[in-house]
């Protein structure tokens, strides 16, 4: 049955927001699981398994640069619902696969079909709703998306303590198909036939020299690589380190929910004062804050030789707070001078700051050595550039929106 009436609006974020939760909860759930895989699939060296997460960001970022042109062409539901088609095979080849390189395959899959609920998905509250309300919608949404990092890792623990860890793929699986079906059952198509854009590769180099020509684009998408980079880094590591430095493997799940909780707020604080004291100002502070907070982690590292738990924990939330005032201001900074070429340049900007991002987290996490110490120095050094580039940015120069 092909639905002809919109949703009701509440059930409507509840699935935006389910679309959006798609990339933490496949990311998320199977983070308990990084060391067995590791031990089972790549026996001589496992710390390999940390790419799990590294070669999904990969493949997100990669389908990024082409969902939002594939959904202005074909319409927002087919990318979406095609996406996870592909999203639900790439699982399946994760449970089944015998070896760490096919695993590694069906994630690429499954980060590269995941744009399209991600894109897309954004790209129907925007078809629907304008102006106020839809700041209103996002945020909601939003909000229910912060949880699953929070459920996330319990629910795959959970998973993998009664089937074995190859279930959790399977759960990533079903989350796919609940979300398709729904989406297919209760939401028409929000794109009318006369409004879709002829993907055209033409327009997408066009839109490409205008964002990279743009000073304040080009130090915005370098800013956020940098931490991306450092906030995929502890995500890849952030287990082992639990698990070996701490012993703390068991309880990890509550742990890192109770870090996504008390980073949640982050964002909405950022909502709150942004008018008053300024983008580019929120994300200096920020970035400062972060320098010293992982400084002082590093200097009682090198000078103690080990990081008391209460520490470590603290600066791990203090990574997620920082992306709550950082990544939507720089988001915002990139995207106003772009005009006629915004889709697109959304695409650009989530792609290149995503597939670079990986450029930095893969490498801190395969030098993993069962001490904070290389995390350490990823985060500190990605910060640092961070912190060098707003600085080469400056303040707000008159050309800035031309």
């Amino acid at each position: 049955m092909i639905p002809t009436k919109p949703m009701p609006e509440k059930e409507f974020i509840a699935l935006a927001a389910m679309l959006f939760a798609t990339i933490a909860f496949t990311i998320d759930a199977m983070l308990p699981a990084l060391g067995i895989i590791g031990t089972e699939l790549s026996p001589a060296d496992p710390e390999r398994a940390t790419l799990i997460v590294g070669v999904f960001i990969l493949g997100m970022g990669i389908g990024t640069l082409f969902a939002g042109a594939l959904s202005d062409a074909f319409g927002r539901k087919p990318v979406i619902v095609g996406s996870y088609l592909f999203f639900i095979g790439g699982a399946l080849v994760c449970a089944l696969a015998p070896t760490l390189e096919l695993m590694l395959f069906g994630r690429l899959i499954q980060g590269l079909a995941v744009a399209g609920p991600r894109v897309a998905g954004q790209a129907m509250i925007r078809d629907l709703y304008s102006g106020p309300k839809m700041a209103s919608i996002m945020s909601l949404t939003m909000m229910i998306f912060g949880l699953v990092p929070a459920i996330a890792p319990l629910l795959g623990q959970a998973v993998m303590s009664v089937f074995g860890w190859r279930a959790i793929f399977v759960a990533v699986a079903l989350f796919g198909v609940i979300a398709s079906l729904w989406l297919l059952t209760r939401q028409p198509e929000t794109l009318a036939v006369e409004n879709r854009q002829p993907m055209r590769i033409g327009k997408i180099i066009e839109a490409t020299k205008y964002a990279l020509s743009n000073r304040v684009f080009r130090f915005s998408v370098a800013v956020q690589t940098f931490l991306f980079g450092a906030l995929i880094s502890m995500i890849s590591t952030v287990h082992p380190i639990y698990d070996q430095v701490f012993d703390r493997g068991e309880e990890f799940p509550l742990w890192f929910g109770l870090m996504a909780v008390l980073s949640m707020p982050a964002s909405f604080a950022n909502s709150r004062i942004v008018a008053k004291t300024g983008m580019r100002a929120i994300i200096q502070t920020t970035l400062y804050a972060q320098l010293v907070i992982t400084g002082i982690v590093g200097v009682y590292f090198w000078t103690q030789g080990h990081i008391p738990f209460p520490l470590f924990f603290v600066w791990n939330t203090s990574v997620f707070i920082m992306v709550g005032f950082t990544f939507g201001n720089l988001t915002t900074l990139a995207m106003e001078p772009m005009g006629k070429f915004a889709g697109l340049a959304a695409s650009i900007l989530g792609a290149v700051s995503t597939v670079f991002s990986v450029a930095i987290s893969i490498p801190v996490s395969q030098m993993f050595d069962g001490t904070p110490r290389t995390l350490i120095l990823g985060v500190f050094g990605s910060v640092l550039a961070a912190v060098v580039l707003m600085l080469w940015l400056g303040p707000r120069r008159p050309t800035d929106l031309s």
